[in-house]
């Protein structure tokens, strides 16, 4: 894959083919999106469960390079609700896997005398997470257009059925990166831009967008990348797209471990939003659960609806472990600990207290979490997707999430707006 850097590109792709950068080693969750991090519609299974509090939407986002100061607000600690009751030793392992991996950003500076801190006290006899966190850093608000409250989604890590070669019941290609895949840098030119790459290709010696998907899926074996594995359904494929990252049972016993590579820089449409708009699900209905069973009782329709979505994310293998995916940080997720955010808005690693609530439930859901990961769909100042791990009951509880929720970032006075 090539890298340019060029301004004379900047007119012909930008519009279509603007995306986040993904970082080294992982992209967006959620992101991000990219890996899009749980950009599913409203929650509710095919038989809608009981409603949810009502559900604000996104807040705008920040514009590029807002400074990090209008959206954080000083607060105390009895501010934050239920933080008394949280278990911060279960936070604490993400923690220190967040300071491996803000050591490498540009504002790592500010978090060096905390982390060594942490890694110091990690292990010793009488350590209290809850009493560090409390001496060693403050809690801000975060406001969206002064704001407080905002959208948490959910996302997780799927497990789909694969065969390295196609086979009957296998036929559903996980690409690798393409061959021809340009990527486009302008932060020497625009640095307002230093968080966004364009994707594109050659054609003669002009550059354009490179294939939406459905052309991707008409290209077929032309496409100039090499096919990772098959699976065995199409909309498990789309949503191990939508997630980033996920898990592969092969036909031999053995497990793939897939993550994100690149993307080719469309950005994501709903496919939830689209049935919805033509009237073909309501809007509780428009979750992944209720997106799969419209799917099984339309497979004629299947590749028109999926191809409504032009974005398309490619993969990469990665050796098994037992650790969770890895984040845009550079570390693996934690689940249930672990978030995705928009990095304009949330120092990438920080500690965020999030107060929001079950999917489809009131019930509290109050914790310390990390901000490890980032999305395309994650836009905003009061803007999470929870990570909820690996397997069948993570993604009941993904692809049901959407609920309101108030967010503060812990930050030490290093990394304090000024």
């Amino acid at each position: 894959m090539r890298k340019i850097q060029a301004a004379a590109l900047f007119a012909t792709l930008f519009l279509a083919a603007c995306t986040t950068t993904p970082p080294t080693g992982e992209p967006p969750s959620g992101c991000k999106p990219c890996a899009e991090c749980a950009p599913c519609p409203p929650p509710a299974a095919i038989k809608p469960p009981a409603p949810s509090p009502a559900q604000p939407p996104a807040p705008p986002a920040p514009p590029p390079g807002a400074p990090l100061a209008r959206t954080l607000k000083a607060a105390k600690w009895a501010d934050l609700p239920g933080w008394a009751d949280d278990d911060h030793a279960a936070a604490w392992p993400a923690f220190i896997a967040s300071c491996r991996g803000v050591a490498s950003k540009p504002h790592g500076a500010g978090w060096k005398r905390v982390c060594d801190l942490a890694r110091a006290a990690d292990g010793k006899p009488g350590h209290d997470p809850r009493r560090f966190f409390e001496t060693q850093l403050k809690p801000y608000a975060i406001l969206g257009d002064g704001n407080p409250t905002g959208l948490v989604t959910g996302y997780y890590e799927p497990l789909l059925r694969g065969s390295r070669a196609r086979a009957k019941g296998f036929e559903q290609p996980v690409r690798g990166v393409p061959d021809d895949l340009l990527t486009i840098d302008l932060t020497a030119i625009y640095p307002e831009l230093k968080d966004k790459r364009l994707r594109g290709r050659l054609e003669g010696n002009k550059v354009v967008p490179y294939w939406s998907r459905g052309e991707i899926a008409a290209r077929g074996d032309k496409l100039p990348a090499p096919t990772l594995l098959y699976v065995d359904d199409a909309v498990e494929l789309f949503f191990l797209q939508v997630q980033g990252s996920g898990r592969a049972q092969m036909t031999d016993g053995t497990t793939v471990r897939l993550n994100y590579a690149d993307q080719n820089g469309y950005p994501y449409q709903s496919i939830g939003r689209v049935l919805v708009d033509r009237g073909e699900l309501k809007l509780e209905e428009a979750s992944m659960q209720g997106i799969q069973a419209w799917a099984r009782a339309n497979p004629g329709r299947l590749d028109e609806l999926l191809n409504s979505n032009p974005s398309y994310v490619f993969f990469r293998e990665v050796p098994n472990s037992k650790d969770g995916p890895i984040g845009a940080l550079g570390v693996p997720l934690t689940t249930e600990r672990s978030i995705a955010i928009d990095p304009r808005s949330v120092p990438l690693g920080a500690p965020v207290f999030l107060a929001t609530t079950r999917p489809n439930s009131g019930k509290p859901l109050n914790r310390l979490v990390l901000a490890q990961d980032t999305g395309s769909a994650i836009k905003g100042a009061v803007r999470a997707d929870f990570f909820w791990g690996f397997g069948k009951e993570a993604g009941e509880q993904a692809g049901r999430m959407k609920q309101a929720g108030r967010m503060w970032v812990l930050l030490p006075p290093e990394a304090a707006p000024k």
